[in-house]
């Protein structure tokens, strides 16, 4: 759980995520949070949770970086701390995992899951047209490459660098899950956005990065690189 500046949220998000009996640990990466998440997160009294502090504001991928390098567990799911995303869901993302089907899910906000909370259009352009040009250098066929719920075997992820900082995580792991063969299922999920009044800290700089990540990090793109 990469986590900054979510005091208003993180409390109910842990409390969400250790009730699902799937959960056997809970990796807190908080990533130089100063309205308060540090003191909650200080208040967190159960053996399954280890909290890390990074130094200072670094990035979400960098906090994903060092929670997958603390990771013990067969199964690995990203979780964000801001309850757009339902841990009751997780049952259903990781089957194909515990089946060994996959090595890598996607949760999709797009293939027809549940409830979701209608926001912004351009946005949601942004994501697909994301999607449509990652699948175009990758060969995959995800409908929500973007998405928050991304579940790996644990040797999978931990064998993936993963060098960006900040959101650019998305196209990268997923370039990278390509380029190793991976087998990637997808299952819808349930989305309960939220708007930047609310929290959302990703912009449009992150969308443009996004796409110079699907060519630097992609087989087609390494190979005119």
């Amino acid at each position: 759980m990469p986590c900054y500046n979510e005091v208003t949220t993180v409390a109910d998000c842990v409390a969400a995520v250790l009730q699902r009996p799937e959960v056997g640990e809970l990796v807190i990466v908080d990533d130089g949070s100063v309205d308060g998440t540090r003191d909650v997160l200080a208040e967190l009294a159960d053996d399954r949770v280890r909290v890390v502090l990074q130094p200072r504001n670094m990035g979400k991928g960098a906090a994903l970086r060092t929670g997958f390098a603390e990771a013990t567990l067969d199964f690995v799911i990203v979780q964000d701390a801001d309850l757009e995303y339902d841990p009751a869901e997780y049952p259903k993302v990781i089957v194909p995992l515990v089946d060994g089907r996959a090595d890598v899910v996607y949760g999709s906000r797009f293939a027809g899951g549940d409830a979701h909370r209608v926001l912004f259009f351009w946005h949601s352009m942004g994501n697909k047209l994301l999607t449509l040009v990652s699948n175009m250098f990758t060969d995959l066929n995800l409908t929500d490459m973007e998405t928050c719920y991304k579940a790996f075997r644990r040797e999978v992820i931990q064998a993936i660098e993963v060098e960006e900082d900040r959101f650019g995580f998305e196209p990268e792991v997923t370039a990278k899950v390509a380029a190793a063969g991976h087998r990637v299922f997808e299952v819808g999920i349930s989305y309960n956005g939220r708007t930047y009044a609310d929290g959302k800290k990703i912009g449009w700089r992150d969308g443009v990065r996004a796409f110079w990540c699907i060519v630097r990090y992609s087989p087609l793109g390494r190979r005119f690189s």
